[in-house]
């Protein structure tokens, strides 16, 4: 048996996973089918614009850089 907070945490981690695969792919409108609607971490924000440099894919680097962080 699984709890309903185990399952969250394994959909954001696949969410997560298909974010970063997008961004690594230059797929500029999977990214912005993926965006949290929420505030997301420093770090992971951090990550995401970290690895959009990598590909210098401006597009994405301004839409990583709009999303909300938690305090």
């Amino acid at each position: 048996m699984t709890s309903s907070k185990q399952d969250k945490n394994e959909g954001g981690i696949a969410h997560f996973a298909a974010l970063k695969t997008a961004i690594a792919n230059s797929e500029e409108q999977r990214v912005k089918e993926l965006l949290p609607s929420e505030p997301i971490q420093d770090l992971e924000k951090g990550y995401l614009i970290d690895l959009a440099e990598l590909n210098n894919n401006r597009v994405i680097i301004n839409l990583l850089q709009d999303i909300p962080t938690k305090s």
